[in-house]
């Protein structure tokens, strides 16, 4: 073979593997997305019980209907940056609610406001009343990360634990609890929805890359045949 068709052939080997190992990582989302999804419906076939009663099994507490009641911290509310619902720019209100007889509070979500940047809000405006009577679902802190700094004193990139311990006074439950229910209901924040059960479009993405490894690979054997009939 000259020299032409032994570079082609292995680039296109070399495209061929990158392919390949693009289609399997997007099997790997596809098969995390799945078990995410099982988890889900297993989840929310149990019925509601306190936050704070819940193993700190992440496994069995993911997800998980629960409820919280108490009274909303709002001098201790945070707010969660860079949020968007149906392309409008936002944050999500995080508010703890201290309960009777315990030094731990819980972290709510109390759902998504405007904000023009993404970043500023009116937390009065969005005040629910002092008595917290909260369902919803367990969730799970982010990993942590830097703690962010900024001229707004309550505002949080990530809710992770170290964010949050940064920011609020006093012990935070191990979950937090994503407020539901009525998502157009102006007089406060927009309920978050249940997480998607759809599989996204990982199986496309998949079939697409494998598509460009059999393409690459097939390329490379018709020039190698087209050079050896010319021989």
């Amino acid at each position: 073979m000259s020299l032409r068709t032994i570079v082609f052939c292995a680039l296109a080997l070399a495209a061929a593997s990158v392919f390949s190992r693009l289609g399997f990582w997007q099997v790997g989302r596809l098969r995390e997305r799945q078990a995410r999804n099982t988890a889900i419906i297993h989840q929310e076939a149990n019925a509601p019980m306190a936050l704070l009663g819940l193993s700190k099994d992440t496994a069995y507490s993911h997800y998980r209907p629960a409820t919280v009641t108490g009274k909303y911290d709002y001098d201790n509310e945070l707010v969660l940056s860079g949020r968007t619902r149906r392309g409008s720019p936002g944050v999500d209100l995080l508010t703890p609610v201290r309960i009777s007889g315990s030094d731990t509070a819980v972290l709510v979500n109390r759902g998504w406001v405007y904000s023009p940047n993404a970043s500023d809000v009116d937390r009065a405006r969005w005040r629910e009343g002092d008595t917290a009577r909260v369902a919803g679902y367990v969730q799970l802190f982010s990993p942590d990360t830097s703690v962010l700094t900024s001229r707004y004193p309550r505002l949080v990139r990530h809710v992770s634990r170290r964010e949050v311990a940064a920011k609020i006074p006093y012990p935070v439950a191990a979950f937090y609890l994503v407020a539901v229910g009525d998502t157009t209901d102006l007089r406060h924040p927009a309920r978050l929805d249940m997480p998607e059960l759809d599989e996204g479009s990982h199986r496309s993405y998949a079939f697409q890359w494998f598509a460009f490894a059999a393409i690459a690979l097939v390329g490379a054997g018709i020039v190698v045949h087209r050079e050896y009939r010319q021989v």
